[in-house]
């Protein structure tokens, strides 16, 4: 347990911040997981709107820092390459 009154503070924020990426990243692998089960349930319009939603959280998250640029356009390419796989 910190004592200095500055470590205590960030000790705070870092708990904060913790929890806010937890729920992000939560919240992003569930929009995945709801696009790749719509892809596989055969419906293209509801794996359209999921593949939107996915990509806009990957934007998301990437812009916030929470994962890397390049790991979501490889989320991101995967993503659309399996949509593209599932319509042909």
């Amino acid at each position: 347990m910190p004592n200095i009154k500055s470590a205590i503070k960030r000790t705070k924020t870092n708990d904060k911040r913790r929890l806010r990426n937890a729920s992000q990243k939560s919240a992003l692998r569930t929009a995945v997981k709801s696009f790749e089960t719509a892809v596989g349930s055969q419906n293209e319009d509801t794996a359209k709107a999921a593949l939107v939603n996915a990509i806009k959280k990957l934007d998301k998250a990437a812009t916030k820092g929470l994962i890397h640029k390049n790991t979501a356009n490889r989320k991101k390419s995967r993503l659309a390459k399996l949509l593209n796989a599932a319509k042909a």
